[in-house]
């Protein structure tokens, strides 16, 4: 339970790294429909800060580390698959259904959430 709680700690953080990234890009660049390609850089800003938080607590005393870069490579997937995720929610939300860009956000930062957590820790931390 103490997993559960730290990992989502860790994820709100993390989620207002990327809102931090994704609302400015949405209201000066990507407006409208095309909120959706503001995803991938909030989402490359905020991965980076998830690792160090995950590895280093969400997860700590869970699993072990690999050496090398492969615990990284499969966090990133993992991640990029939370991604895209949250990309298919963002887009129905305000391309097809026309919502302003925020509105998705929380149905995408929750789904992707839960679906993370779990491939996180029987993926990457195992």
């Amino acid at each position: 339970m103490g997993q559960l709680v730290r990992f989502g700690v860790a994820g709100g953080i993390s989620t207002l790294i990327y809102s931090a990234v994704y609302l400015p890009l949405t209201i000066w660049v990507f407006r409208g429909a095309q909120a959706v390609y503001a995803v991938p850089f909030a989402f490359a800003v905020a991965v980076t800060a998830g690792f160090f938080l995950h590895s280093r607590w969400s997860f700590k005393g869970h699993g072990t580390r690999q050496p090398g870069g492969t615990q990284q490579v499969k966090f990133v997937m993992v991640q990029a698959s939370g991604m895209g995720l949250n990309a298919v929610i963002t887009w129905v939300g305000t391309a097809l259904l026309g919502y302003p860009a925020w509105a998705p956000l929380l149905p995408a930062i929750a789904l992707a959430t839960i679906f993370t957590f779990i491939l996180n820790r029987w993926l990457v931390f195992a």
